[in-house]
């Protein structure tokens, strides 16, 4: 029976996570290893600076005062029986499109499954609350058989994100590229009793940009949204042309 690895970025006590770990046990021998309490927005931050513990809370259900990345790295190298066959991260309460996957925790644990080398994917489900995580459950495991019985191309992660609607209104499936976002006025100032002024990160107006093939506008028309995420970052074009035209402090081998 193949080890599923489930964790996310929401806690482990997280609705969206228990609803995975169910999901995940139809297919396999899962366990959760998961921050003990929210890690939003956290990215691919590895705990350096301080030793972390690992709690067992009941069976196959481990709390790490960490990151999703530890969890990740503590989970295959220390926990887990075995190495996984994959690794699943989620159900995220809020989507991770366009540039939120450079910031989420979430689709971070996707990534350093990847790093070493485990088939990983990422959930998500776009919405603010009353959250249908039985669709996102339903549409996990499908991806979930897929991926143990294809694996996945090198180096490369599945980013999902689903629109918060039941099963039965979901249109489809499709495969998307990554989005591109902006927020206006997402710094908010702010005064303590003192007077003293703080600034505040979040909320602000979203910009997207247009796209037919975009995450976001999958998902606004109802689809699953698929983004295969590959872990180099190299600009081919770039580089190319960055050597066709003699960058000034490029030097000739």
């Amino acid at each position: 029976m193949a080890v599923i690895l489930v964790t996310n970025d929401d806690g482990v006590r997280s609705q969206g996570i228990i609803a995975l770990f169910r999901a995940m046990q139809e297919l396999g021998d899962a366990y959760i290893v998961a921050p003990d309490r929210e890690r939003s927005a956290v990215s691919h931050a590895l705990t350096l600076h301080r030793p972390l513990k690992a709690e067992e809370l009941t069976e196959h259900i481990y709390a790490v005062n960490g990151t999703p990345t530890d969890c990740i790295a503590i989970g295959v190298n220390k926990i887990l029986p075995e190495r996984p066959a994959l690794i699943v991260s989620g159900i995220n309460k809020g989507g991770n499109v366009g540039d939120d996957i450079t910031y989420s925790g979430t689709v971070s644990a996707a990534i350093e499954g990847t790093i070493m080398g485990i088939p990983s994917f990422a959930v998500s489900i776009v919405g603010e609350k009353n959250f249908h995580l039985d669709t996102a459950a339903y549409y996990s495991i499908e991806i979930a058989k897929y991926t143990l019985e294809k694996s996945l191309p090198y180096d490369t992660l599945l980013n999902v994100n689903l629109p918060n609607v039941k099963k039965e209104n979901i249109y489809g499936v499709k495969f998307t590229r990554q989005g591109k976002r902006i927020y206006d006025n997402a710094i908010q100032e702010t005064y303590d009793p003192k007077g003293e002024k703080h600034f505040w990160i979040g909320g602000g107006t979203p910009y997207w940009e247009h796209g037919e093939d975009t995450d976001i506008n999958a998902v606004q028309k109802g689809y699953v949204s698929i983004t295969p995420i590959h872990l180099d970052l190299t600009n081919y074009s770039a580089l190319e042309f960055l050597k066709k035209t003699l960058f000034p402090v490029h030097k000739q081998a």
